[in-house]
């Protein structure tokens, strides 16, 4: 059985919003198209495979008014028919020939022609209905009865009764019925307005068992069926939990009482003897997974330990033969159980199957390397350890290499080799206490299990929480719970319960909260502390080491802004790559800075070193990399010590120049109206700041910046700049310095498909097409002008904004067209889709560079953009263009751009 354990916070249980608020009737709508789209999948899928189906009709239920659509394609595709089947049993056939049904290959029906036929009772727990005309089968035939049948469904208590949602996707139009467990039925109308989904149009239902109609009495946990037979997602359910998580403590039975999180008495941290240990294997569904898993566990688990598989009602036969040839083979012990009870259960029945030994409890997605077990059992030989778990991709507070996102799931290859790293870097002898451990590998103690009792089955139901709930008792009877950073084991994650699993893991983790107030906080505390933080380091450390294998490194050092500096620093790393040399960046992080493998800033996430303090340690591992050279593209947000830091290492460092800030605190030399300074002279430069701010992020006078860029600009190795115009203004500030200037992308190849004098369609408006990020600085309050005065004398002009604002609104409402933030790769197809004749730059001071420039040449349009800064520079040096005087009237701009590329 495939689940998430470690829960600590609401952020990890629920997962992104999906639709709300939609009618039944607008539901019905998108409904026919999705049908409509997936018969056309058929009809393509037809023409690709043997299969007539391929998966399309064959898996859903087809709408009356989508019959048409599967008629002409079971007549194009040269099909005797077609066919659907609902939740309800009743099979429609179109066709005028006789007909034969089948369920898994058993005759139930024949008829003379199509038309409509009831399946049999017990239908449903088939797997395949074919119909048949001669030996051919219909479009929609084989019917994949699992597929149509699925049911999606959750139910929790609350203060008022039982609440909860349900759904069959194959088929959203079907009304599901609930079996209570009084065995009386209610059915599910009404649709859900507030459930959490990342399923676009999921039509879930919600039902109501109000709070008089459950027993008055503490019968414990109530059973709900779906139409399979099968238990509803957080079933079996105990009504009294709803006054529990409400707050409604009193007169609970003492097993719902709310107990305060606080240790027990300390244990004797003393060698004990192991009773021996088991590996317990909750298995559901999933067969190339639970093989792969146990495939490790037997080729890894030493003789004397018993691997103890729990089959819990598996659906799948394939997956059953493949365990009961392991149990007839003597390699593990199974249990089987006749229906699906869930995950506390299961586990419960594999740790009471071990007799009194330490437990090895173990998800069945899992893959675990060589000695996995020696090394748990060697975490639990001291008395008062209760709990171990390892590291691994997917295990919350216990995750690498992040803990923040999602990892990737490492191939065997790839888990054995970090298990080797995590042996060599885990720090065996450091001992780091968990709030509690994760279940996808626990390692319990006998003795820890034989005081605490086992996982509780009346409130977690398929699971989430429930070894959470464990950890604390234990902790009340003093245990402890400890990582294993010394070993690592794969995990693929929570996969069981689909959409269903934010919703049960947010209930439980309400549960936790109600039954143990402080949980949050006691993990809270974990994760700000972050005491793993230091074995992450040092597994990053030594994988970065790995990844330079001995080559030359040179060091970059960035803002955390992305946007061009990013840009250049990533073409510049991929560069550097090329010739051998391992490419790293260093960015501002908190208190500090990151370091960070310069092509994938992800592969390495906890190099993080607080500044100073911690400079040593970051200065051993660059000499350790071998970094020859520190670059410097931008030191805003860094610690002063990062402006030295190639002094301590002995190396040389260069500059490239991005933009203004070794003469300008305000980096763009723009005042705090948006308007371009003119660069006076420093006393001008210190009202300015006095008046508007510095950007800088530190206390330093004109004078002090002019002294410390001189000191620092005079003593690089080489100095780099985009653009002649960067070197010719940084050169008036600082005369006698050699700058080479270094284009970032190549111009004569960008424009070189540009039509020049190009116009509007005669009876068209002109439309003029702005490229980027648009702060004040690059032309906010020139575009919001311009559209003003388009608006207001209904210029034949339409603008639009490939790229986003601070305030995209102002803009829209003036009928701007913007399409909001975009990838890289996205840019050239968002311009074409504006169909633009002409290109602006509405920057207001001088670019060093512009890549949104290259973003207009490379579409083919001319440019516009005021005469300053590297953009004017490149629009005149390329005559693809026009520069225009700063500060010219929007309305005088609008007709520039209209007397020059405006229909003729």
């Amino acid at each position: 059985m495939v689940r998430r354990a470690g829960l600590s916070f609401r952020g990890q249980a629920h997962g992104l919003p999906g639709p709300h608020g939609r009618s039944a009737s607008g539901f019905r709508a998108a409904g026919s198209r999705v049908s409509g789209s997936r018969l056309s999948g058929a009809a393509a899928a037809h023409g690709r495979c043997h299969n007539p189906d391929a998966g399309g009709l064959s898996a859903f239920h087809a709408t009356p008014e989508t019959y048409p659509l599967a008629e002409q394609i079971a007549v194009s595709a040269g099909l005797p028919g077609w066919m659907t089947a609902s939740n309800a049993g009743i099979v429609h056939i179109g066709t005028s020939r006789p007909v034969r049904l089948f369920l898994d290959g058993r005759e139930i029906a024949q008829g003379a022609t199509g038309g409509r036929y009831d399946l049999p009772e017990g239908w449903r727990s088939a797997r395949h209905l074919a119909v048949r005309v001669g030996r051919r089968h219909v479009l929609g035939s084989p019917l994949d009865i699992a597929a149509l049948t699925r049911c999606e469904s959750f139910v929790e208590a609350a203060a008022d009764g039982l609440r909860g949602w349900i759904w069959t996707p194959a088929e959203p139009e079907h009304v599901p019925v609930i079996t209570l467990w009084n065995g009386s039925t209610l059915r599910a109308e009404d649709f859900a307005q507030d459930v959490d989904s990342d399923v676009p149009l999921a039509r879930y239902r919600v039902f109501h068992v109000p709070a008089k109609e459950c027993p008055e009495r503490d019968e414990g946990p109530l059973e709900l069926w779906n139409e399979n037979g099968r238990l509803l997602t957080g079933a079996p359910v105990d009504p009294l939990v709803g006054k529990l998580v409400s707050g409604q403590t009193r007169g609970l039975p003492a097993r719902l009482r709310p107990v305060k999180i606080q240790p027990g008495r300390m244990r004797p941290h003393l060698p004990r003897q192991s009773p021996g240990c088991a590996v317990v294997i909750p298995v559901y569904a999933d067969r190339v997974r639970t093989m792969a898993c146990l495939r490790t566990v037997l080729a890894t688990c030493p003789a004397d330990v018993p691997v103890i598989v729990v089959d819990d009602a598996t659906p799948e036969p394939s997956l059953a033969q493949a365990l009961d040839q392991l149990a007839e083979d003597g390699r593990i012990i199974l249990i089987r159980h006749d229906r699906n009870r869930g995950f506390p259960i299961s586990a419960n029945d594999g740790m009471r199957a071990a007799a009194g030994r330490d437990i090895l409890l173990l998800n069945s997605d899992t893959l675990v390397p060589a000695g996995w077990v020696e090394r748990l059992r060697a975490r639990l030989a001291g008395s008062d350890v209760g709990t171990v778990t390892p590291l691994s991709n997917d295990a919350t507070i216990l995750s690498y290499p992040s803990t923040e996102r999602s990892n990737p799931v490492p191939s065997l290859a790839e888990m054995r080799a970090m298990d080797r790293l995590c042996q060599k870097n885990g720090a065996v002898s450091t001992e780091i206490d968990l709030p509690t451990a994760h279940g996808f590998c626990m390692a319990i103690s006998a003795e820890c299990l034989a005081e605490t009792g086992l996982f509780r089955e009346d409130l977690f139901a398929q699971g989430y929480g429930e070894e959470n709930d464990f950890c604390l008792r234990a902790t009340a009877r003093g245990f402890r719970h400890l990582a294993a950073p010394e070993l690592y084991v794969a995990h693929v994650g929570s996969a069981s319960f689909g959409a269903a699993r934010n919703a049960l893991g947010a209930r439980n983790l309400d549960i936790l909260n109600a039954l143990h107030p402080g949980y949050q906080a006691l993990v809270g505390r974990f994760i700000a502390a972050d005491p793993l933080h230091e074995t992450r380091r040092r597994l990053d450390a030594a994988r970065l080491l790995q990844q330079g294998a001995g080559r030359p490194a040179i060091l970059m050092v960035q803002h955390d802004a992305g946007g061009g500096v990013g840009r250049v620093v990533r073409e510049r790393s991929e560069a550097f790559e090329a010739d051998g040399v391992l490419a790293l960046a260093l960015r501002p992080h908190e208190s500090g800075c990151l370091l960070e493998y310069a092509l994938d800033g992800k592969r390495f996430p906890n190099l993080k070193y607080h500044l100073p303090d911690e400079l040593p340690s970051l200065l051993d591992l660059l000499t350790a990399l071998r970094v020859r050279a520190v670059e410097w593209h931008h030191l805003i947000g860094h610690a002063p010590c990062i402006r030295t830091m190639h002094e301590a290492l002995g190396v040389p460092y260069d500059v490239f120049i991005h933009d203004h800030v070794w003469f300008c605190p305000r980096i763009s030399l723009c005042d705090g109206a948006g308007r371009y300074c003119g660069e006076p002279d420093p006393a001008g430069c210190e009202l300015c700041v006095a008046r508007w701010g510095s950007y800088l992020g530190e206390d330093l006078s004109i004078a002090d910046l002019l002294a410390r860029s001189t000191r620092e600009l005079s003593g690089a190795r080489r100095l780099m700049a985009p653009s002649d115009d960067t070197v010719r203004r940084i050169c008036r500030h600082f005369p006698g310095l050699s700058i080479e200037a270094l284009p970032l992308e190549d111009d004569a190849a960008l424009h070189k498909d540009i039509m020049p004098h190009r116009h509007a369609t005669r009876g068209q408006p002109l439309r003029v097409c702005v490229v980027g990020g648009i702060s004040r600085w690059k032309g906010y309050d020139v575009l919001l002008a311009l559209a003003t005065e388009i608006q207001t004398h209904r210029l034949p002009i339409v603008l639009s904004l490939v790229g986003h604002t601070h305030d995209d609104d102002a803009l829209i409402s003036r009928g701007v067209r913007v399409t909001g933030e975009y990838r890289e790769d996205e840019v050239q197809s968002l311009i074409r889709q504006q169909q633009p004749d002409v290109g602006l730059i509405p920057s207001i001071a001088p670019e060093t560079w512009c890549y949104a420039l290259g973003q207009v040449w490379r579409s083919g349009l001319e440019a516009v953009c005021f005469d300053l800064g590297a953009q004017a520079e490149r629009v005149r040096r390329s005559a693809t263009g026009l520069a225009v005087p700063l500060g010219v009237a929007p309305y005088q701009l609008a007709m520039i751009l209209l007397g020059r590329w405006g229909a003729v």
